[in-house]
């Protein structure tokens, strides 16, 4: 006898929304692979889960699954985005209700403290004081809030860049505060995979940061015709200090001043003041230098370990490599390079300018 959808998850026909959801993520977490969990029974689960969500009580016969084979062959990778969607929107479900939680405390100017998640998901502490600020303890992997004063974080953040829907997605706003990662290197926090941290009137400080490239099938079908498309890393702080440690692989870095160690792959940065330390800076790097600001970098020789190929974007558009500077013994330890020398030595091209159209997809044979 065909075992229905709701036999696979223990449940009775008439079960609501809130058992099915409560039963997958039991299920999940008793079969999952750190406990001897057995992969097959895993995809039955999220199978049993997805059909449910979609009104079907049964599961695929044999020839509906060998249709719908011809189109998609899942394997092991696949199977862990699909159920990672899941999971994702069930944190983001998490995130809003701490979201609402602290919006009632800082109506009543209260303080507290709470977990959210779970088990399965992953538990976060979220915490208030009266002072307006909020002291987050934990990962935070899918969903959004939005927060009035000053938020000190201790846990890495990273972001489901794979999921379709935006609310998903891992979105930290502070409006009047910092956002602070609190001993990131110490506790090897990280900022990854296409999160976007804003804080409207103040600082962003945390340590390393990266973003992904991700890797798609052509979407009209040709063969070994594959798009690329970037899931940029985003920290803003429009009015503020960007201070990071390493920036690598797709990242965004805005505000009005930017301090980092090194640049490595790919980096966009939009400031009037650039400060590096390190000696890497290198691989498509962009710079978009605001009017009346300044470049500096510390390192010592860095004039010969930056990459040439760097670019280097006046406000105005002007437009220059890297290797210029070098070449004119602009670059040393410690020597600043301001805006008006550049726009003084600079030619505008034509059509030149700076674009933080960071979501753009490359064709890759």
């Amino acid at each position: 006898m065909v075992q229905s959808n709701y036999d696979i998850l223990g449940l009775k026909p008439e079960a609501t929304q809130r058992e099915i959801r409560d039963a997958f993520r039991k299920l999940i977490l008793d079969h999952h692979s750190d406990r001897g969990g057995d992969e097959e029974m895993v995809k039955k689960i999220i199978q049993a889960y997805e059909d449910l969500k979609a009104g079907k009580a049964y599961p695929d016969t044999e020839d509906e699954r060998l249709k719908k084979a011809k189109v998609y062959a899942g394997d092991s990778d696949e199977e862990r985005k699909r159920r990672n969607l899941v999971l994702s929107g069930d944190v983001a479900r998490e995130m809003q209700s701490a979201q609402d939680w602290l919006a009632v405390l800082e109506r009543d100017n209260t303080e507290g403290s709470r977990l959210f998640g779970s088990k399965e998901l992953g538990e976060v502490e979220f915490s208030r004081e009266k002072t307006g600020q909020i002291s987050i303890k934990g990962k935070i992997w899918a969903g959004q809030l939005t927060c009035d004063g000053t938020i000190n974080m201790s846990g890495s953040i990273t972001s489901p860049y794979f999921a379709y829907a935006e609310e998903n997605k891992t979105r930290l706003t502070v409006k009047k505060g910092n956002f602070i990662l609190l001993e990131p290197l110490k506790n090897n926090f990280v900022i990854e995979h296409g999160v976007k941290i804003t804080s409207e009137e103040g600082d962003i400080l945390v340590g390393n940061v990266t973003g992904i490239k991700e890797i798609m099938q052509d979407p009209q079908g040709r063969v070994g015709i594959y798009m690329t498309k970037e899931h940029f890393t985003e920290l803003i702080a429009p009015k503020g200090k960007v201070v990071i440690t390493n920036a690598r692989e797709t990242v965004s870095l805005v505000g009005e001043t930017v301090v980092v160690n090194n640049l490595i792959n790919n980096i966009k940065v939009k400031t009037r003041n650039l400060i590096v330390f390190g000696n890497t800076m290198n691989y498509n790097c962009e710079i978009l230098l605001l009017e009346g600001g300044t470049m500096t970098f510390h390192d010592e020789g860095s004039g010969f370990a930056l990459s040439d190929d760097a670019t280097i974007i006046l406000e105005n558009g002007k437009r220059f490599k890297f290797r210029e500077l070098k070449t004119s013994n602009m670059v040393g330890s410690g020597r600043q390079i301001t805006y008006q020398t550049l726009d003084n030595m600079g030619k505008k091209e034509k059509q030149s300018g700076f674009s933080f159209d960071i979501f753009k997809k490359r064709p890759k044979i």
